[in-house]
């Protein structure tokens, strides 16, 4: 990092503490230089002094000083400016996923295994690749929200500072509606339901378990549910919508309803289950269609995304045709 940045707080890590964000964001940030930046004033959280045990708002936005000496030595690398080749690449690759743009946004496609943000060991990630609509002002566009790496499907991109700010805003204030499509193994009974719990991360397993109301960093996530089509009762065809933005939020009440999502590697947990040949063992899970206030304060945004290769093969062998959905099925209450 050669200055300073300015971060936005995305809806699903409102809630977490200031340490744990930086050890999310820059794990090779040392905890010692952290207390330091925090005790010199040097980090801040809009605008104001804060302490590690600070618990971070959606749309907040944070002051990082250059943390250069602190990366490992790889991050350093990575940090190092990009070739013109590899910038033009990045914005080809950006360019291929969009579905949307404007003045103010972008909606890309993101295909699955692409990062959204970088982290130790990730050479290449959609927050650099942004790096390549870099203006001559210096202004990048800007994520307001993430999908986990194995997902695909509609992601929002701010052009401007007050499209984040109103984005941002739509999206704590639930102002928005997100609608995934996934394959389940089994069947959920009933066919339309809600699933309301109390989510934490489980810090052994780089995932999320089910909590008790009161536990330390435990955060309410509601998730509604509706079948669309199944297979006998092998698999189905579900659309969902969460109502609450926590890490892993689905993935997670999928498995603790006893019906996890297909190729999901941290939440299936059917003992003796065989995955049906022909099927791929990869997330069956897309983030399908997104509807938003137009952050300029007219209209709306209304974009979907197609299936990713691996679950249209999937969808085809099962005889599920997305031609037969109708929108109507996304208003799960």
């Amino acid at each position: 990092m050669s200055g300073i940045e300015q971060k936005t707080v995305s809806s699903d890590e409102a809630g977490m503490r200031l340490d744990r964000w930086f050890k999310v964001h820059f794990p090779g940030l040392g905890f010692g230089h952290l207390q330091k930046l925090l005790r010199t004033g040097q980090v801040r959280v809009d605008g104001k002094r804060a302490d590690s045990s600070t618990r971070l708002l959606a749309g907040q936005v944070l002051r990082i000083p250059p943390l250069g000496i602190e990366l490992k030595a790889d991050d350093r690398m990575n940090a190092r400016p990009k070739s013109t080749k590899l910038t033009n690449d990045d914005r080809k690759a950006v360019e291929d996923m969009m579905l949307f743009e404007d003045s103010m946004v972008i909606v890309l496609n993101k295909p699955a295994g692409l990062a959204v943000q970088g982290g130790s060991g990730l050479k290449r990630h959609l927050d650099g690749m942004l790096d390549a609509f870099t203006d001559s002002k210096g202004n990048k566009p800007r994520l307001v929200h993430r999908l986990d790496r194995e997902t695909s499907g509609i992601i929002l991109v701010a052009k401007t500072r007050q499209a984040a700010q109103e984005l941002t805003k739509a999206f704590r204030h639930r102002n928005t509606r997100k609608i995934y499509w996934a394959m389940l193994a089994g069947v959920p009974k009933p066919r339309q339901g809600r699933i309301s719990t109390f989510l934490a991360r489980d810090e052994s397993e780089e995932r999320m378990r089910i909590a008790r109301h009161g536990e330390d960093e435990a955060q309410h996530a509601v998730s509604l549910y509706n079948v669309v089509e199944q297979s006998a009762q092998k698999l189905s065809w579900v659309t969902m919508k969460p109502v609450t933005g926590r890490t892993h939020q689905l993935r997670a009440h999928a498995a603790h309803i006893h019906h996890p999502i297909i190729g999901d590697d941290k939440y299936f947990n059917v003992e003796n289950w065989e995955l049906p040949g022909g099927i791929q063992n990869r997330l069956h899970l897309l983030a399908r269609r997104i509807i938003i206030p137009h952050p300029s304060g007219h209209g709306t945004i209304d974009v979907s995304a197609p299936l990713p290769p691996h679950m249209q093969q999937t969808w085809n062998l099962l005889g599920f045709d997305v031609a037969d959905y109708v929108e109507e099925q996304d208003e799960i209450d």
